[in-house]
């Protein structure tokens, strides 16, 4: 089998310049990465076919002379897949733009959150290692932290219960918190079964 050496290096190339595109935050770059990505491994899959053959149909001459259909169905199917990925990829960046004036992919607020939360307790444990090293015997230090284990349960459990109210739940009003005025059908109507 006769691989090209150019073509090879032309497949690795769009492929890694594909995944470092993939990785920025803009979604137009996040698009082209992934239709470069793409490229690079249906050029991988072209030269999986090898050296090609006489087409693949019945009678058409020796069975050891046939090219093979298979990377041929994979390349086609992955284009497909390729094209829709970027429509949707393009309607999406578009939206974008047409919603907060850029492309760019923002922090997710919960990873933020999780990630703060995680390295306060870090910092916590920490502290508190330090103030009890070396002077408490070992069933009590272990007491102590399946207490402590527990307390930090309650804690989470009752944090959850607070963070259930959201900013965004806090903007829409309920029905109680809504001033109504009479309309003047309302009085009618009042008027009327009076």
């Amino acid at each position: 089998m006769h691989v090209s050496l150019l073509v090879l290096l032309l497949a690795a190339v769009l492929i890694a310049s594909g995944i470092y595109m993939l990785l920025e935050r803009t979604l137009s770059r996040i698009i082209m990465g992934a239709v470069l990505a793409g490229n690079g491994i249906n050029l991988l899959f072209l030269l999986a076919i090898g050296t090609p053959g006489t087409p693949p149909f019945e009678g058409s001459g020796a069975v050891e002379g046939m090219s093979d259909p298979l990377p041929m169905a994979m390349v086609l199917t992955a284009i497909v897949i390729s094209l829709a990925l970027t429509g949707f990829g393009m309607a999406l960046s578009y939206r974008s733009w047409q919603l907060f004036g850029h492309d760019e992919v923002p922090d997710d607020v919960e990873d933020l959150r999780i990630a703060d939360r995680s390295r306060r307790l870090v910092e916590r444990h920490r502290h508190e290692h330090i103030e009890r090293v070396g002077f408490e015997a070992d069933e009590q230090r272990e007491e102590r932290e399946r207490e402590r284990m527990q307390e930090e349960a309650e804690k989470a459990c009752a944090r959850s219960q607070d963070d259930r109210s959201d900013d965004i739940s806090d903007d829409f009003t309920s029905d109680e918190d809504v001033e109504y005025s009479l309309t003047e059908s309302d009085t009618d109507d009042e008027e009327e079964s009076s």
